[in-house]
This record gives structure tokens, sequence and C-alpha cells, in this order.
């Protein structure tokens, strides 16, 4: 009886060792949590986040926050089932925020520049709002391409057979929405005078294209720059939108209110969808936010997470969710998710 109970004693140390390793043993999983949130109004590490020169900037009684996902990249058993049980938190693949064969490093250094791009965006998205066009002008001509003596250098092109060209982007979209080989009636404004030129595309790399480079300017007699670092991913381009916005208006757009969202934008301010929702809900919720700005495709979502009191208002372009602000700050029911 000594025996069988010594070796029972030692089989449960043995078990408990073992689980004790297996608890420690990294997984293939990765676990979100909300991340901290920042006041695009406001500064960070005693910088402003947005910064304004050679106009003059209103202020807000409210706060505009940018939310984020917090990212454990090595998880052990211990904390995936603490994170399974956990209502704030997601345990995901590791697959699905650090592709096989990318690093850490690499994954990061993508969503530094995809941050950087957000800001750009946002910055343009803005100043159109604000009555700001973007001019996309000629930077060069193919010298045996088809716009060659038909376009020059400088030239703003304005559309392509009859529709606008609002961002560089589109002038691309446009052409290459044709065959080869199509005449194009491409707009253009040349020393303020507007004219149109026939332009047969060429393909060229298996695409349609008329021979140019092209830039793209918005002239605005002030300076506008974003400064937040240790931020990574396109999801703060809305709320850097609204921000520049804000500053730049004498209304304010939070009606002093904590409002926080997500949200990517491209220069012509629409609002696309973004990860990790449920989580920068939470963040937000924490933060005090008596509203969330919310992208349209991720609506279903955020209403099987919601958190209580926080009013999700659905936004599908920076238009929508100027008009949902200016709705919530009159005391009237911005559409909702």
């Amino acid at each position: 009886m000594r025996r069988r109970g010594l070796t029972v004693l030692l089989g449960a140390l043995f078990t408990a060792l073992l689980s004790i390793g297996v608890l420690r043993v990294p997984i293939p999983y990765v676990v979100l949590g909300p991340g901290p949130t920042v006041n695009t109004l406001g500064t960070a590490d005693g910088k402003e986040v947005i910064q304004i020169t050679g106009r003059e900037t209103s202020t807000s009684a409210g706060q505009l926050r940018l939310t984020t996902v917090g990212v454990q990249p090595t998880v052990r058993l211990r904390s995936a089932i603490a994170g399974w049980f956990s209502d704030d938190e997601a345990v995901v693949p590791r697959e699905l925020v650090y592709p096989p064969g990318e690093s850490t490093e690499q994954v990061e250094q993508r969503n530094a520049e995809d941050f950087k791009v957000s800001q750009t965006s946002a910055e343009t998205a803005a100043l159109r709002e604000l009555g700001f066009p973007v001019q996309v002008v000629v930077k060069t001509v193919a010298a045996d391409g088809p716009s060659a003596g038909l376009l020059k250098v400088g030239d703003i092109v304005t559309s392509v057979d009859g529709q606008p060209v609002p961002v560089a982007a589109k002038l691309t979209e446009l052409v290459r929405a044709k065959p080869a080989g199509t005449a194009l009636t491409i707009g253009y404004t040349r020393d303020g005078v507007p004219a149109t030129a026939k332009v047969t595309s060429r393909e060229q790399d298996g695409r349609p294209r008329i021979g140019i480079e092209i830039d793209q300017q918005q002239p605005h007699p002030f300076t506008l720059s974003i400064d937040l670092g240790d931020i990574g991913g396109p999801s703060a381009g809305l709320m850097f939108a609204l921000g520049i916005v804000d500053k730049l208006t004498p209304a304010d757009l939070t009606g002093g209110k904590v409002i926080a969202g997500t949200g990517t934008i491209d220069d012509e301010g629409t609002v696309g969808p973004i990860g990790g929702i449920a989580q920068k809900l939470v963040g937000a919720k924490r933060a005090g936010a008596k509203a969330f700005l919310v992208p349209a495709d991720n609506c279903a979502e955020a209403v099987r997470n919601p958190q209580p009191d926080l009013p999700l208002l659905r936004v599908g372009s920076l238009t929508e969710a100027m008009t949902a602000l200016e709705t919530l700050r009159a005391g009237g029911q911005p559409t909702r998710c």
C-alpha cells in the first residue's frame, strides 16, 4: 500500500509538472485586446497631434479619439485560455496578424507605412471637404507616347470622357476601364484655359496607358502635418480627417463630448472597414466615449459586440461622419448600426 501511494503521488507530481510545462509553451496564436486611444484634437508626447501653421485654428470642448488594438504576439496556453474566457480579448491564429514568411519586424514596417498613407489620405480628404480641390497635374509626357503633342507638362487633367478626375487614382481607373486602343477625350486646363484632347490609349505592361506621369497636388495657404508615433495600420484615417476639419472650422464637431471611432479613409473621403472592432469598442468605452463612429461594413460585427450606453453611428464617408456628429450635437438621432 505504501508503494502504491508513492506511485500515485509521483504520478500526480509528474502530471502537474507536465501541465506547467505545457502551459508555458508558446502556441501559434495571438491575443488581441483594447489598445490605447488618442485624442486627435489634443497632444501626444508633448506635441499637438494635428499641427497647423499659417491659419487660425479653433479649439474644441470635446475629443475625437482614434482607437487601436493591442496585440500580444507571443502567447502561451495559459494566456490563450484566459483570452478565450475574456469578454474584452480575442484569441486568433497568429497567421492572421503575422502572415507566414513575414517577420514581426516586416509586419510592423508595413503597418507603419499604412499609417503614413492613412495620414496623407486623411489630409487630402479633409481639405477636399473644406473646399481645397486636388489637382491632377501632368508631370512628364512620353516623347513617343499617346499624349505626345497633345498634353504638356503642367496641364491639369480634369476629366476622362466627361467623367470628373477628382484625384490621381481616378484618372488611372478611368483610363484602365476601357481597352487599349480606345480614343479617350481628356479634359484639361492649361494656363487657366480649359480644353480637351483625343488621346488613344496603348497597352503597356499589360494595361492601357496614355503615356503620361502625373502628380497629385492640393494647394492651400497653410501648412498641415500629423505627428503621432508608435501606432500602425490604416484605421486612424477617419478620425484624423475629422480632427483636421474640426480644427480648421469654427464649429465644434464634438459638441463637447468624447467621440471615438475608427475607419480607413481614401483620398475621396470614403470610409473603409477595419479589424478588431470589438476590442476598439472596449477601448472607447474605457476612454469615456459617448458615441462611436463605425464604418458601414463593420456595423454587423459592432452590433454583436456592443458596449453599454455607447451608441454605434454608421458612417460610409467623411461627409456622413460629419453629418452624424452635427445631428448628434443638435440633439437629433444620427443613423445607427
